[in-house]
C-alpha cells in the first residue's frame, strides 16, 4: 500500500512539472507561429490524423443529393471560381500569389475527386487553424452542394473546358467582389453570345 501511495505521489508530481513547463513554454512566447516555420513530423502527424478523423466522422451521415444534375454543376462552376481558385488551383494554373504562403497546403482539387459528403462538411464548417473558412455562414446548403458536385467534375476539366463553363456560370451572389455593374466576377467575362449554348460537362 505505501508503494501504491508513493507510486501516485511520483505520478502526480511529475504531472505537475510537466504541467508547470508546458505552462511557462507557453507564455514565454518562445514558440513560433509562424506560417513559414513548419510543424516537426510528429506535431504534423498528429494535427492530419486528427483533422481527416473528425472529418470523416462528422460527415458520415451526410445524405448527398443527386450530384449529376447539369444546372447544380454550372452554379458549382460560378461558385468555385469567385472563392477557391487562389487557394485549390482551376485547369492550367500551376500557383498563385496566396498558396505559397499557406499552411498547411490546400490541396490542389483540380488533381483529386474528393469524397462528396467530406467536401460538403469541409466547405460549410471550415477546418480550425488553417486557411479554410466555414462558407456555411453565409451560403446555403444548396450552394455548397453546387460546388460539391462542380468538384467531381474539376478533375477531367482542361484548361478550355473550365474558361467555357465558368462563363456561363451565373455569379456567386453571395461575394462581395468589389466590382462594379452587375457584380459578376473577374472570371465570368464572355462575349455577347455566352448563354446560348450549355458547356460541356465532362462525364466521370
Amino acid at each position: 500500500m505505501k508503494k501504491l501511495t508513493v507510486a501516485i505521489v511520483t505520478l502526480f508530481g511529475a504531472g505537475a512539472i510537466a504541467a508547470a513547463g508546458a505552462a511557462i513554454y507557453i507564455y514565454s512566447g518562445a514558440y513560433n507561429v509562424g506560417a513559414d516555420d513548419h510543424h516537426t513530423r510528429p506535431v504534423l502527424a498528429i494535427m492530419e490524423t486528427v483533422r481527416s478523423q473528425s472529418i470523416a466522422r462528422h460527415a458520415r451521415d451526410i445524405q448527398v443529393p443527386d450530384l449529376n444534375d447539369p444546372e447544380l454543376i454550372l452554379k458549382g462552376a460560378g461558385q468555385y471560381a469567385a472563392m477557391c481558385t487562389q487557394c485549390h488551383l482551376k485547369p492550367g494554373m500551376k500557383d498563385s500569389e496566396i498558396r505559397p504562403g499557406l499552411y498547411p497546403q490546400p490541396p490542389d482539387l483540380t488533381q483529386a475527386r474528393v469524397d462528396p459528403r467530406e467536401a460538403f462538411w469541409t466547405i460549410k464548417h471550415g477546418i480550425k487553424m488553417s486557411a479554410m473558412p466555414a462558407w456555411g455562414g453565409s451560403h446555403d446548403d444548396m450552394t455548397i452542394w453546387s460546388m460539391v458536385a462542380f468538384l467531381q467534375k474539376l478533375p477531367a476539366m482542361t484548361p478550355a473546358a473550365y474558361k467555357e463553363i465558368v462563363a456561363k456560370a451565373p455569379p456567386d451572389d453571395d461575394m462581395d467582389m468589389g466590382d462594379e455593374g452587375d457584380g459578376h466576377s473577374h472570371e465570368h467575362e464572355a462575349g455577347d453570345g455566352a448563354h446560348e449554348t450549355s458547356p460541356q460537362i465532362p462525364a466521370n
